[in-house]
């Protein structure tokens, strides 16, 4: 038993070894990229983006090393993933418009009146809005939800593997730093010191609303993976279509801090995510076992 818990310890560990491994190449290269190119970009990006881009990277080597196929990691055929990626979007609106209603509702989040807006900016401002979503949601699930936890699952228990990869879900958003280092003073270590800075945000106190609201949205995405076989294409277009919504409502809605319902929110993060997605969300998983379990 206790060698099964140390290897279970040890399999946990090794995306946090990954991500480190490539913060420490993204920061290393990051200084020589701006003595070449000159003060093009902030350090603090480029480490950022850089170990980033090398994360989606690894799911290549990895799923060899792994031995996991294309459909281990979620994928199904092209038109079933297509189809899927629009059934998630559904989800995707169906799930978090109510949320965004509640915080209108609340007063929580109050219309913008100092904008102006026609209808070619909205529907120019929405389509970009999308194609960032959906971009950053090609990103984000097949590494979380499809290469780490096809890899966790193979080591461990599914629902502590589902566990494990929602927690690394929520605390990648804030692995980050807002230290700009001047061009003129930066040297070999700034990368590692913006590095540093990054990882030790996670246990910054101010996240923790938007932490477990993240978590709970790790949560979901992964019981759609386990649920439903070949499923990341679900995961996306549910993926795409929360960040569209976030993003849309931050162009339209400001947060009213003086609210007496702001600590539903994380403003922290977007102004959104924090206990009420937690607890609604929380709620349709609930709703989804006991459905299973009693009703199906």
């Amino acid at each position: 038993m206790h060698s099964k818990v140390i290897k279970t310890a040890y399999y946990a560990l090794v995306p946090l070894f990954i991500l480190l491994f490539f913060a420490v190449i993204s920061s290393l290269l990051s200084y020589f990229f701006l003595v070449l190119a000159g003060d093009v970009i902030t350090m603090r990006k480029i480490v950022s983006k850089g170990t980033q881009i090398l994360l989606l990277f690894s799911i290549f080597p990895l799923r060899h090393y792994l031995k996991l196929t294309w459909a281990d990691i979620g994928f199904a055929s092209k038109t079933v993933f297509i189809k899927q990626i629009m059934q998630g979007l559904v989800l995707g609106l169906i799930t978090l418009l109510p949320v965004m209603l509640v915080l209108y509702g609340l007063e929580v989040s109050v219309l913008d009146t100092d904008k102006e807006w026609t209808i070619s900016k909205i529907i120019i401002r929405a389509g970009l809005a999308l194609v960032l979503a959906m971009l950053i949601s090609l990103g984000e699930e097949p590494l979380f939800n499809g290469i780490l936890f096809a890899g966790l699952k193979k080591k461990m228990m599914v629902v502590l593997a589902a566990i494990i990869s929602a927690g690394y879900y929520s605390a990648f958003h804030f692995v980050k730093t807002k230290t700009k280092i001047p061009y003129e003073e930066l040297s070999i270590s700034s990368g590692f010191q913006l590095m540093a800075e990054a990882f030790s945000n996670v246990l910054n106190p101010e996240i923790t609303s938007a932490f477990i609201g993240l978590f709970v949205v790790g949560i979901l995405l992964v019981t759609i993976r386990s649920q439903i076989k070949e499923s990341i294409g679900i995961c996306i277009g549910c993926h795409t279509a929360w960040v569209w919504q976030i993003k849309i409502g931050k162009d339209f809605f400001d947060t009213n801090k003086n609210s007496p319902y702001y600590y539903l929110v994380s403003d922290y993060y977007d102004g959104v995510v924090g206990l009420l997605v937690a607890i609604w969300l929380s709620l349709a998983l609930v709703s989804y076992f006991v459905w299973k379990r009693y009703i199906k």
